[in-house]
């Protein structure tokens, strides 16, 4: 069934282009000039942003077409038309939606929010289809024509570019997906696993033993995305699946990004790899913490640090000095505001203070121990497991980038900023490398099910590891962590980071720590510091325990 509803999207696209000499025309123009309209005319363009008259009218005729299923005059009040007719076609064709009530409501300024009522109809089966979504109208750059501003989320808010409707037998069986102590996990009562549900049942459906039903649903551009289902039609049965989360760290972890818009945690399980908990709290719905690929800022010393200490660079007690700046090929480096420089500092005291030029000054190596660009690409690879592209969670996620950089990139790369890139998922799991020694790829569902084959990495020599550990301590008793974990109990430890992004004011904020065999990380988005805001989201996952 998934091809056939590539086949009519394709379809779509292609009635677009060729069908009937007048519309067919009027669209190529249309996609040139990048509007709705036809281009030269002679009547006056308008310009500035649409009256009123002209947001109720254009609404009301994109409206009017929609209910009656005329794809080809809706997506013509669009300034996409191309883009538009496919989805429109799908709505009231192979999503089998009809009898479409739409109910505008009161403008504000050029948006109009509007309720949908409709009847989802399937083989003598039927049930009722309801929701809310809004438009905007905007002025059309060549034509200066009111036009619907398009989106896919004006036909339902749920639908992002790529995605389209399906109504039909489900492409994957349901599933009762339980965490680790037999706890049903619904996406009603934990709001970040929607799509992470949706994803195991595409994958791991036809293998829990379950049937699939009839339904509507969203069907993704990206077939590794699950479908998101909408309306049941007839129930399938459901097929238990085993996950690793913990229901408890789980409703920690959902309460705990609510504090910050933008924010993302995974919390994960040293002694085993097992994901225990993933949160996102952001408004584009986008699975961050196991797909965010962003630089983590100083959380990346851990890193940098074991390089430093496996290549006999320095260790914990030796000398890693922390002056006020640092040049490395011509760019100057500086520390975070109000850091007092110590000339006699040890990598730990430089570490715990999250000092940017002791690690700048030390990415070059020593005379006896020299460093190359190739040197932290290849301890983020064969120790931590990172950057290789094959983890395999039992969903979408990425394993981080730590390309081999050369010039003023090779010295911000060992403070997390360059061309390094991470989320969540992999600070989580460089957290419990450190702490362990041994790198244990981190998954959602027990690889038993599939006989999926997890990554491996060498991991950390023991020495190592017992200093990174007790560096995380001291930063999170004593360290720029402090403020965060004050109040945990049992053995602790933690790294902040705060990573500039070009073109914001404020920095993205990262936090990773441990509480005995609890790793958690956080980031969020123009957070400020990393005590600050994804601090407090990791000290509370941490506080719930596993």
């Amino acid at each position: 069934m998934r091809n056939g509803a590539k086949a009519a999207i394709v379809g779509g696209v292609f009635a677009v282009m060729v069908g009937g000499a007048g519309y067919g025309a009027y669209n190529i123009v249309s996609a040139v000039s990048g509007d709705g309209g036809s281009v030269g005319t002679t009547a006056e363009k308008k310009t500035g942003p649409p009256s009123g008259d002209e947001v109720e009218e254009t609404s009301k005729k994109f409206f009017a077409a929609w209910k009656k299923g005329d794809a080809a005059t809706a997506s013509a009040e669009t300034n996409n038309a191309q883009a538009a007719r496919p989805l429109l076609v799908a709505y009231g064709g192979q999503a089998h939606i009809t009898k479409v009530k739409i109910t505008p409501g009161t403008p504000a300024g050029t948006t109009v929010p509007f309720s949908v009522s409709a009847t989802v109809s399937y083989e003598g089966k039927s049930k009722p289809l309801a929701y809310e979504s809004e438009l905007t109208v905007v002025r059309g750059k060549t034509t200066g024509k009111a036009l619907v501003d398009w989106q896919p989320s004006v036909v339902h808010p749920e639908l992002k570019t790529g995605d389209t409707l399906v109504t039909g037998e489900a492409a994957s069986p349901p599933i009762e997906a339980v965490d680790r102590n037999g706890v049903v996990l619904t996406k009603e009562k934990y709001p970040s696993l929607g799509p992470v549900l949706d994803s195991l049942r595409d994958k791991y459906g036809d293998k829990a033993g379950g049937t699939p039903g009839v339904e509507l649903a969203i069907r993704h551009e990206s077939e590794e995305a699950g479908d998101t289902s909408l309306v049941t039609l007839a129930k399938g049965e459901a097929g238990k699946l085993r996950t690793t989360f913990s229901a408890g760290a789980q409703a920690a972890a959902e309460k705990a990004v609510k504090q910050f818009s933008e924010s993302s945690v995974v919390a994960v399980k040293p002694s085993t790899g097992e994901v225990l908990a993933i949160a996102n709290h952001r408004e584009d719905g986008f699975n961050a913490a196991f797909e965010g690929r962003v630089a983590p800022g100083s959380t990346m010393k851990i890193i940098t640090a074991a390089m430093f200490i496996d290549n006999g660079v320095t260790s914990m007690n030796s000398p890693a000095p922390c002056p006020s700046d640092a040049v490395w090929m011509s760019r100057k480096f500086h520390n975070l505001k109000g850091m007092e420089p110590n000339e006699g500092a040890t990598l730990a005291n430089s570490f715990m203070r999250s000092c940017n030029t002791a690690f700048v000054k030390l990415v070059d190596g020593t005379d006896e121990k020299p460093l190359t660009d190739e040197s932290l690409t290849t301890e983020a690879q064969e120790r931590f497991g990172l950057g290789k592209d094959n983890w395999k969670t039992g969903v979408i996620s990425f394993d981080g980038s730590v390309p081999a950089s050369g010039g003023p990139n090779r010295a911000a790369n060992a403070i997390g900023q360059g061309e390094v890139q991470m989320n969540p998922l992999n600070m989580a799991s460089v957290t419990a490398t450190a702490i362990t020694g041994t790198f244990r790829q981190p998954f959602v569902v027990s690889p038993k099910l599939d006989n999926r084959q997890l990554a491996t990495a060498r991991g950390l020599p023991s020495n190592t590891a017992a200093q990174l550990k007790q560096m995380m301590r001291l930063t999170a008793t004593g360290g720029t962590a402090q403020k965060a974990m004050s109040g945990l109990g049992g053995d602790i430890g933690g790294k902040t980071g705060s990573a500039e992004v070009d073109g914001k004011e404020t920095s993205d904020s990262w936090f990773t720590g441990f509480r005995n065999d609890i790793a958690a990380a956080a980031m969020v988005q123009q957070g400020g510091h990393g005590g600050d805001a994804a601090g407090p989201i990791v000290a509370q996952v941490l506080r719930a325990g596993g």
